[in-house]
């Protein structure tokens, strides 16, 4: 789970991030907290990583916190919105982008802490993993962290959304044996697999994604390419 704190004061980040950590702790939950001091920054870092939940302040400098959970929807669904606010005077737009709760501060930590009840119930299943062998370490990939994965000579190259490249020594069979159980993938080949949610768009006989690459389909499995992306989409609320 990674939570982020979107707010331009330093002091109200500190207290958000230590009450979180605190009540977290009390559910025996673990999360990657990240602070940002703008809506900017947040949005940013938003293209390199997703993020379970955010806290935004809706009113900062620059872009206020209700323009950007609009720029997060158009790309995110799923992420779990919470405003924090002096004042509710922005209550339908909340609605409008989907939040789950304005936090008027001063709240206190009995509010927070029925909101994290709210929010733990709403996430439909614990982040996946694969762990993985690269350059003799052991490391632990989030699933929503992979872009596409393609085999070739007896490595799997795994693309991230941070922009890197991990190789690991095992089969495509191997590699794939948990992806495939789960709706976010698609195996577009031989040894190759694409993570829909990092896809943009389809055309031709290619995802095109977010981090501007395009993922190529076999001539065979075009149209169940075109139709499973239709209906990924639909589920998100990313058409219609």
């Amino acid at each position: 789970m990674r939570i982020a704190i979107v707010d331009d004061l330093a002091a109200e980040r500190t207290l958000m991030k230590e009450r979180l950590v605190r009540q977290l702790g009390l559910r025996g939950a673990q999360a990657e907290i990240l602070e940002f001091d703008s809506g900017e920054a947040f949005l940013a870092a938003r293209q390199k990583q997703r993020f379970t939940a955010a806290f935004l302040d809706i009113y900062m400098p620059g872009r206020s916190g209700m323009d950007v959970a609009r720029e997060l929807r158009k790309k995110d669904a799923d992420c779990i919105l919470v405003f924090t606010t002096t004042s509710t005077d922005h209550a339908l737009e909340g609605f409008q982008v989907r939040a789950l709760h304005y936090l008027v501060k001063p709240f206190s930590e009995n509010e927070l802490s029925g909101l994290l009840d709210e929010m733990l119930k709403r996430l439909p299943q614990q982040e996946k993993f694969l762990d993985i062998k690269v350059s003799g370490s052991d490391i632990r990939l989030c699933c929503s962290d992979i872009v596409y994965a393609e085999h070739f000579a007896h490595i799997i190259n795994i693309h991230t959304v941070a922009g890197k490249t991990l190789a690991t020594r095992q089969s495509f069979k191997v590699f794939t044996e948990s992806l495939k159980e789960d709706p976010r993938f698609f195996i577009c080949g031989r040894g190759v697999i694409v993570n829909l949610e990092q896809a943009e768009d389809f055309e031709a006989d290619a995802f095109c994604m977010r981090d501007g690459s395009r993922v190529y389909v076999c001539q065979n499995l075009l149209k169940s390419a075109r139709q499973v992306f239709m209906e990924f989409l639909l589920q998100r609320g990313r058409i219609g």
